[in-house]
């Protein structure tokens, strides 16, 4: 990012346009590969690397994959395949012919799959529903994030990424929201990180322009939480507890995060933690963080981290 960012600010945001025949049942939200991604050479590549990968692992068993979406979706390459990797006994058949024993014989696998790589609810960008329905973009990341765990020295192309759609068909019509989501590691994005970025020149060289700049923030988040009846007047300590910027990430995002999830009162400071480690999730997994957040920094009141965290939302939303 350009150290003086406050020229990027007055950028105007994206057209978000998808074609209407994209249409799902009502209710329901999906996110999916741009069309216009899918002709991506990395993406190619990426899949054709996963393919071999398979087939190589699988060749004794004599199981050929010619189609990551086609090939997977019921069990059966994904059963053998954690079988020959991680030396698993699934109690589940190897064939499973009706969608029901293809969905149970999934979810086994799925779970099997987070108990080995010992990931949380929050790191899964796959699901039951999204393999049994052929989603390419979830099968891409379970497939990754096996042969990462069980194959580490399987060379894969290094930043992958697509641009996605999120549809939501609500009682209005169609809510869409667009996105660039990284399959593979984004070797850029951690470069950039090394280095000073311009909230370290911004604090250091110009403390002149920091109050500028939180007016700006203020403004923007008070845009969207003023919605919800509230009203932010100090970045330095309303965002610790993680509760307006959870928020303010649901109402950008456009969804409603449960109250079970979150702590809308926290009482201590674990439950302030794990309001901003949630935030951070949301974030990483919308593709939205582009710098290194410690969630204990914002808990502790570090302006810089926090406002690395509204400038990436800004960034999008502006």
């Amino acid at each position: 990012m350009d150290p003086d960012f406050l020229n990027d600010f007055m950028q105007p945001a994206a057209p978000n346009q998808f074609p209407d025949e994209n249409a799902i049942p009502q209710g329901e939200k999906r996110k999916l590969i741009k069309p216009t991604s899918r002709n991506n050479p990395k993406l190619e590549e990426l899949k054709l690397v996963l393919i071999d990968w398979i087939n190589t692992t699988l060749k004794e068993e004599h199981i050929v994959v010619k189609s990551l979406e086609e090939d997977l979706y019921d069990g059966l390459v994904l059963h053998h395949l954690l079988e020959n990797l991680g030396s698993l006994k699934l109690d589940v058949d190897k064939i499973a012919l009706t969608e029901q024993k293809q969905r149970r014989k999934l979810s086994v696998i799925l779970e099997a799959v987070v108990r080995c790589l010992q990931l949380e609810d929050s790191q899964l960008k796959w699901s039951v529903e999204a393999i049994l329905t052929k989603d390419l973009l979830s099968t891409l990341h379970l497939l990754v994030a096996i042969a990462k765990h069980f194959e580490p020295s399987l060379v894969m192309p290094a930043n992958v990424r697509v641009e996605t759609v999120t549809i939501e068909n609500t009682s209005r019509g169609l809510k869409t929201s667009n996105a660039v989501e990284y399959i593979t590691e984004n070797n850029e994005k951690s470069e950039a990180r090394a280095g000073d970025d311009a909230f370290d020149e911004l604090f250091s060289r110009a403390p002149d322009k920091l109050e500028a700049v939180k007016k700006v923030f203020l403004q923007f988040v008070n845009q969207h939480v003023g919605k919800l009846g509230l009203n932010v007047t100090d970045i330095d300590s309303q965002f610790a507890d993680g509760v307006i910027l959870l928020l303010l990430i649901g109402q950008l995002e456009g969804y409603f995060l449960n109250l079970r999830d979150f702590f809308l009162t926290p009482a201590s400071t674990v439950e302030m933690l794990h309001n901003v480690n949630l935030a951070l999730d949301l974030l990483a997994d919308g593709d939205l963080l582009s710098f290194s957040v410690n969630s204990e920094d914002v808990v502790n009141g570090d302006m810089k981290a926090t406002m690395r965290i509204l400038y990436c939302l800004y960034s999008k939303y502006k």
